[in-house]
């Protein structure tokens, strides 16, 4: 076990103005928080976004850097606000509004994993949430706008892919007009969150191997995919979502006979966003 908020995989030379990250690939969970659950070790995981920083790992090699998760999203959401406290969970705190993350479980700390599975018996001390947040969540988004930052400072604009992964149940009540389900959602907050022109060629770097992609149903993007996407200030973010299926069994959360194949094909992913940003001059503010 680890007390480390993040690690980052810097490449040896910065040479693109994308950031990388997987805020929800962490694997790393406490003892404490393990005896504190009512679930198994096994059902504990179900959601996290188990092996998108593997799946983005070559992300250095083409200039760029990967800020991964250590610890996992059920003890703390790192795409969440730390104002969306759960006031089911956390004692002491009153109940703002109506949001329905918080309502249904999936708070900053989450009161629940995939399907609705009760993660404790009873409510954490307030203390014990905020210090989750000082230790995990505030270091962790120090380092990606640090990140960010950097990128900005070298190349006039910056630009933030948020990896993660979606159940692929998740796709299966989606209409679709050709009949065939996404491999990959892109969410830009339906243009909010990143110029278009910017999206455009982050989705032609994933059709340009083979894989199909929608925009922003069921996923638009979360609390990071609207914290960062700034293109008035050329700050640009963009949530990727990879169906689960194509790389893992998701009841076992194990890689599947074709993770290797979706590596390589992540590999020309990158690769081709990386030389489309560098073909690119710093964009002009919106």
């Amino acid at each position: 076990m680890s007390d480390a908020a993040f690690s980052v995989m810097s490449p040896q030379n910065l040479r693109s103005a994308i950031v990388f990250a997987s805020p929800h690939s962490g694997a790393d969970y406490p003892p404490q928080f393990l005896e504190q659950s009512i679930l198994d070790p096994h059902r504990i995981r179900s959601s996290e976004d188990a092996f998108v920083d593997r799946l983005f790992a070559a992300a250095p090699e083409y200039g760029a850097p990967l800020l991964r998760a250590v610890k996992p999203r059920a003890y703390l959401d790192l795409n969440r606000s730390p104002e969306e406290l759960d006031p089911a969970l956390i004692e002491g705190v009153m109940r703002r509004g109506q949001n329905p993350r918080v309502a249904s479980g999936l708070g900053v700390i989450p009161r629940v994993v995939a399907g609705g599975q009760a993660i404790y018996r009873g409510k954490l001390p307030l203390t014990e949430a905020r210090r989750r947040i000082d230790s995990y969540w505030r270091p962790y988004h120090r380092a990606l706008q640090g990140l960010l930052d950097q990128a900005h400072v070298g190349f006039g604009h910056a630009i933030l892919i948020d990896c993660h992964s979606m159940p692929h149940e998740a796709l299966e009540a989606m209409p679709t007009r050709s009949g065939q389900m996404p491999d990959v959602v892109l969410g830009d907050r339906f243009g909010a969150a990143a110029a278009g022109e910017i999206v455009d060629r982050v989705e032609a770097a994933f059709t340009s191997v083979g894989l199909r992609v929608a925009r922003n149903a069921p996923f638009a993007g979360a609390y990071i995919t609207q914290a960062y996407g700034r293109p008035s200030r050329n700050q640009h973010a963009i949530q990727v979502e990879i169906d689960r299926s194509l790389y893992m069994d998701e009841a076992t959360i194990r890689p599947n006979g074709n993770f290797a194949i979706l590596q390589d094909a992540l590999r020309g992913v990158i690769a081709a966003m990386t030389d489309s940003v560098q073909e690119q001059r710093p964009l002009a503010a919106e």
